[in-house]
């Protein structure tokens, strides 16, 4: 999927995500939002001046921010963005509230709405994972011009083909039938697994384009 198919996603199938802020000492606080828009350049979503996870998104001006899908744990779809965020203020407002009618039950008309301004989360990184698919898909993308800051497993020309690292691997993601072995990252849960038991050590750890 494209990164606006990820924003989609998380906009009109997900909708309500908990969000993670920082405090004045560093130590996370979380609440549920929703996520109310999106377009090319990131997601929308909005707050009151006088609550506290405005005052942390102002000072830190970063979030992280998670949202599932499904029936159970085992057969969902779980979606992360986690980047910098800015304040629009309430030119973007009439269009959130007219896309999100559910709204007025809790601020019904303009004077009881004075106070809410609109955040965009712009840049960043996101992680998607399908736990309905088996294997369990999962992508890393970045947005906005951030880099992806993730790491993976990766097999070297050290590589004895000795079938340990598929033996070990719970998602059986490891392609053993070319030396060197070579992981499908996008079912690879990076448990470790492959490294740890590696007896060549010939499986490294490093981003994905370096």
């Amino acid at each position: 999927m494209e990164v606006q198919d990820y924003f989609s996603y998380l906009t009109n199938e997900i909708h309500s995500v908990v969000a993670a802020t920082a405090d004045d000492s560093g130590q996370p606080v979380t609440c549920v939002i929703d996520i109310m828009d999106w377009d090319d350049g990131g997601v929308y979503f909005l707050t009151a001046k006088g609550k506290g996870f405005y005052k942390r998104l102002t000072r830190k001006k970063f979030i992280s921010i998670t949202g599932m899908k499904g029936p159970d744990t085992l057969s969902c779809r779980s979606l992360t963005l986690r980047g910098s965020v800015r304040e629009l203020g309430q030119e973007p407002l009439s269009r959130l509230l007219e896309k999100n009618p559910y709204m007025t039950s809790i601020y019904p008309d303009a004077r009881s709405g004075e106070n809410l301004t609109v955040f965009q989360l712009f840049r960043g990184t996101g992680e998607w994972f399908d736990l309905s698919s088996r294997p369990i898909r999962r992508d890393s993308f970045s947005f906005g011009g951030a880099e992806e800051s993730g790491e993976y497993f990766f097999i070297t020309d050290r590589c004895v083909l000795c079938r340990l690292c598929y033996s070990k691997c719970p998602q059986k993601c490891i392609d053993i039938s070319q030396r060197p072995a070579v992981i499908r990252q996008e079912n690879c849960l990076r448990c470790g697994n492959c490294y740890d038991t590696c007896l060549a050590r010939a499986i490294i750890k490093k981003k994905a384009d370096g």
